[in-house]
């Protein structure tokens, strides 16, 4: 009978530190665009792993929603992305942002983009509904749907993709990154950039560290002092605490472009 009960014992032992040690493992996201540096994102997990003593597993993307899942679920998870997930998290209450890549780049706005010649407003008046954007950007189709009060339709997959529609006839202008056309302009001599009042501010936040509500406050605060110490594995000049009030404006683009945060899907 004492064996049995050891035995009981040492099994219910060993399977408490099997599911903590589970539970202990946080998975680390990266945007689907990270398909084509994952180096980069094993190097930030297995840094960030080392500095905290924590779990650390790094997690590349499929979709947006995977994310989203992800951070709707029981489970320990961190996600680096840019504004407009972070916007829907807020929204969501499904987590708290900790830290921000501070670039020179880590504000960003949508700016307009449309045939040279053409007047921008008047397309933006009489064409609401034939404005391209990149799905699921603040600089895309926040912005393009907040520019035409919700009308703008022609949903791209990134913001080449919104400039070829403009090309290809298929859409009278376009909204992309600021700083995307800052580097890219010269490809599209016969386009050019417009500043929307009210729309194309410099205000939305890009690379931000979140942890999702089942990641402990302990352990967020561990994760917070990581990786502004580690700002070289990250590819940073800085980072720093976020500021929670860099989400208003993604928010704010939402909605005056009638898009819903807590029903959003691509």
């Amino acid at each position: 009978m004492k064996k049995v009960i050891s035995f009981a014992a040492s099994f219910l032992l060993l399977t408490g530190m099997f599911t903590t040690a589970q539970a202990a493992v946080i998975n680390c996201w990266f945007p689907p665009a990270w398909k084509s540096k994952p180096q980069q994102a094993r190097a930030i997990a297995r840094a960030m792993s080392s500095e905290t003593g924590l779990k650390i597993k790094p997690r590349i993307a499929k979709s947006y929603p995977e994310i989203l899942r992800a951070f709707d679920s029981p489970a320990q998870n961190l996600v680096y992305v840019g504004s407009f997930v972070q916007a829907i998290i807020k929204a969501r209450h499904l987590g708290t942002a900790l830290v921000q890549n501070i670039n020179g780049k880590d504000l960003y706005s949508g700016v307009m983009v449309y045939p040279k010649g053409g007047d921008p407003e008047a397309i933006l008046k009489a064409s609401p509904a034939l404005i391209s954007f990149a799905r699921g950007a603040s600089s895309g189709e926040s912005s393009a749907k907040a520019a035409t009060g919700g009308k703008a339709r022609v949903a791209t997959a990134n913001h080449g993709a919104t400039c070829a529609a403009i090309k290809a006839g298929k859409a009278r202008a376009g909204f992309v990154k600021n700083w995307w056309w800052e580097a890219n302009k010269g490809k599209y001599p016969q386009l050019a950039m417009y500043e929307v009042p009210g729309i194309s501010i410099i205000g939305n936040p890009d690379n931000v560290l979140t942890a999702s509500n089942a990641v402990p406050a302990a352990t967020q605060k561990k994760i917070t002092a990581a990786a502004i110490k580690l700002k070289d594995v990250f590819g940073a000049p800085k980072m720093a605490k976020f500021d929670q009030s860099r989400l208003q404006n993604p928010l704010k683009l939402m909605k005056k472009g009638k898009i819903d945060p807590m029903t959003y899907s691509w």
